[in-house]
């Protein structure tokens, strides 16, 4: 496997790619589809792999956001299963109303893409500069996703 560093040095790009870009060229928030047809079936195997080693919205946090943080404790609700799931079931919620709006037009549903992740990115910066930079990761919705995926795989302790 590649090193952390060396993939993040490449996928760090894909997060202003997908968020500028797609402000201007929606369709580039299809990016995130092709990201999450990746991710899902590897965390089977890998479980939240992805998470620590690939994601764009991790590498920005690992490797810019780490300068600004102010490096505190995480509160202990955000590890919570319950916190988890509501924040899952609040942005499912956010997506399928967002895909409503979006009424089957291919940029429209692009832009919904890039949407959520300019919004979670947002929510990323904010909670990682007053906490830990990666304090979204702990209840990051694909990450919570990915970790129910690799408990599916009996082999695995997640």
């Amino acid at each position: 496997m590649l090193e952390k560093k060396k993939i993040q040095s490449v996928t760090i790009w894909l997060l202003p790619i997908i968020i500028l870009g797609g402000i201007f060229f929606p369709p580039l928030g299809y990016l995130v589809v092709f990201m999450m047809l990746v991710l899902l079936p590897l965390s089977y195997f890998r479980g939240r792999y992805w998470c620590g080693s690939v994601c764009q919205r991790g590498a920005f946090l690992d490797r810019v956001l780490s300068r600004f943080s102010l490096k505190g404790k995480t509160p202990g609700m955000f590890h919570e299963k319950i916190f988890k799931s509501v924040i899952f079931f609040l942005f499912l919620g956010f997506f399928i109303l967002q895909f409503v709006v979006a009424e089957k037009n291919f940029h429209a549903i692009g832009f919904v893409f890039v949407r959520v992740c300019l919004l979670t990115t947002l929510i990323a910066i904010v909670v990682g500069v007053i906490l830990h930079q990666r304090t979204w990761c702990i209840f990051c919705p694909m990450g919570f996703v990915q970790g129910k995926i690799g408990l599916l795989n009996m082999g695995r302790k997640n």
